[in-house]
């Protein structure tokens, strides 16, 4: 068994833009620029926006953070988000989700201009994706592909099961691993809470992408021997052994599971530190103008 380490390629991504980042200055380019709106007090939200601003920082980006209450109206963000859409400067724009229940989350990520779209949400990156066009691609999906290029795994013919459908990791995931590509050429089944024999799916499994957000739903009498094993979830659980009173749980019961894989990523460590380095792969991207010229 080989454990994936997010954490090490994601340091060694982000030790890349760098050096891209300096190229740029050198020749007279643009620094790119990250801006990100938070809504709310939510202590998961406000640490992981932090450590977008904080990794900029390494990469030599410029960072912009916009902070509102929960009783910001829908109008007063939207028209934040179309102040940005026009300034030049700027070259990436995430807004952190979830938000509060007065202000469309659709209506917002549909108002980001597909060009500044570096978290791959809006529709049209996402038909773009679908259509094999150039595109942002969602942070995480993209993620999880440069870990088994970069761990060189084999994909090409493998059955890759996909447990969770949501627009932001599942149903994006799904459809690069079965693109004709590397990572991909996989025939990929995904599955969902209404999906019957489970197990007996996951069994035939070369490839698990749990991505259902049901801590240790995974485990070892799902999985077959020698199976590349992809934990995308993250749940804080109560803990009494940890200082903040929580761990976060994968997916997967890695304990059960990694004995019979081939590779398998931990939480945390494993997929998290990729979402961050996607995230600043796209915002390069878009300040050189590499995916809409």
């Amino acid at each position: 068994m080989e454990l994936i380490d997010g954490k090490k390629i994601s340091d060694q991504i982000k030790e890349e833009i760098a050096v891209e980042v300096e190229k740029l200055k050198a020749s007279g380019g643009k620094t790119p620029h990250l801006a990100a709106i938070l809504v709310g007090n939510d202590g998961g939200s406000i640490t992981y926006v932090n450590n977008k601003v904080l990794a900029c920082e390494k990469v030599g980006f410029k960072s912009t953070l916009i902070r509102y209450e929960d009783s910001v109206t829908e109008e007063e963000l939207l028209n934040k988000v179309q102040e940005i859409n026009n300034d030049p400067d700027i070259d990436g724009l995430i807004v952190q989700l979830p938000l509060p229940k007065h202000i469309s989350s659709d209506k917002v990520t549909e108002a980001v201009s597909p060009q500044k779209d570096v978290d791959g949400f809006h529709p049209v990156n996402v038909g773009r994706m679908v259509a094999n066009l150039p595109a942002f691609l969602p942070a995480t999906p993209a993620g999880i592909l440069e870990l088994l290029k970069r761990y060189e795994i084999r994909t090409k013919g493998k059955h890759c099961v996909v447990i969770g459908r949501s627009h932001i990791v599942g149903s994006p995931v799904s459809i690069l691993m079965a693109k004709s590509a590397y990572p991909g050429n996989c025939t990929v089944t995904i599955c969902h809470s209404h999906t019957h024999n489970l197990k007996e799916i996951c069994l035939q499994a070369d490839i698990i992408i749990a991505a259902l957000g049901k801590p240790e739903f995974v485990t070892a009498d799902m999985v077959k021997e020698g199976a590349v094993v992809i934990d995308v979830g993250t749940t804080r659980v109560a803990s009494s052994v940890t200082k903040s009173g929580f761990k976060l749980k994968g997916d997967v019961n890695f304990e059960e599971v990694a004995p019979k894989c081939s590779f398998i990523t931990p939480v945390p460590g494993g997929v998290g530190p990729m979402t961050i380095a996607s995230l600043l792969l796209n915002t390069l991207k878009s300040a050189k103008k590499e995916v809409y010229a």
